[in-house]
């Protein structure tokens, strides 16, 4: 079956667990990775792969535009900004891993395969993978007026990237929480624990609701648990969601896949993954497209 090509930008962790997840795709082929650092344990793993490897960052795309239809950049917020004009340029599909939030959000459970007509989407934040989607189910049952989420992660699955993207985090996830969730407010914290052995991956969601209806919202988030765990195998609730009054509380937990990063990294993990469910997304889009095309062309042959 034909697949939709496709190259990372950033040889670091993300990029490296990304690789491990395309190469299940049935829908997107990577073709390269591309980095800055020649000794990158990302570019050398690519390589064995067998990948396409560029050392020069993105001028490497720039050389080689073919290579790739969807571009996955796993790099920084800052060289986001840079990458995007290039990538619009060169009319390469980007996806967004860093929180620089140029194109409109998306959450897989809660709004990807719509049809997008942006060239550059972004994907949040990883606590925004994790909450959003318990913001939305709890929103469509009872219309949350405020959401507050708080991400708590062990600090050995934060690297550099991340430490450097903390202000940015909580202002996009906030964002996300409004414009994806649906909620009127919102607001994000980000913990950092340090903790030995690393936790794994928690959050809280806390909503005020409009429209108390606990059935609904339970039954509302039991949906959207089992929607994400389709490509987040280790997303599950840590207990029964909390009511009290007008509140809504909800405890997850995310174990990551174990792909390359270690399992209490999930919030790593559930960005891969959502990447990567996003980019198959669109490359049905693409290919759906490139053979309604085709049977335009033959039509118009067959007419003639």
């Amino acid at each position: 079956m034909r697949k939709v090509k496709a190259a990372i930008i950033g040889s670091g962790n993300i990029g490296t667990d990304l690789m491990y997840k395309l190469e299940r795709s049935n829908w997107v082929e990577l073709t390269a990775m591309i980095g800055i650092d020649p000794e990158s344990e990302g570019l050398k793993r690519a390589k064995e792969s067998g990948y396409q490897i560029f050392t020069n960052g993105i001028q490497g795309l720039i050389d080689h535009p073919d290579i790739a239809d969807i571009a996955f950049d796993a790099t920084s917020a800052k060289a986001h900004v840079r990458h995007a004009k290039i990538l619009d340029e060169l009319g390469t599909l980007a996806i967004d891993l860093t929180p620089a939030a140029i194109g409109p959000f998306l959450c897989p459970a809660v709004n990807s395969g719509k049809k997008v007509k942006a060239k550059n989407v972004n994907m949040i934040s990883c606590g925004g993978q994790a909450t959003i989607p318990i913001v939305y189910a709890i929103n469509r049952a009872a219309d949350v007026a405020y959401a507050e989420i708080v991400a708590t992660i062990s600090s050995r699955s934060a690297g550099p990237g991340t430490r450097a993207n903390i202000d940015e985090f909580t202002i996009t996830t906030r964002r996300g929480i409004e414009q994806v969730g649906g909620a009127d407010r919102g607001k994000a914290i980000i913990i950092l624990n340090p903790a030995e052995p690393p936790i794994l991956m928690r959050d809280t969601i806390y909503c005020e609701v409009k429209n108390m209806d606990e059935k609904g919202i339970r039954q509302s988030i039991e949906e959207m648990v089992n929607k994400v765990r389709e490509y987040v195998p280790g997303y599950r609730l840590k207990q029964e969601p909390l009511f009290d009054g007008n509140r809504v509380t909800v405890f997850l937990e995310v174990e990551g896949a174990g792909d390359y990063f270690p399992p209490y990294a999930g919030n790593l993990d559930i960005m891969t993954a959502a990447a990567v469910r996003v980019g198959e997304d669109f490359a049905r889009q693409i290919l759906q497209l490139d053979r309604t095309e085709d049977e335009e062309r033959v039509e118009t042959l067959e007419t003639k």
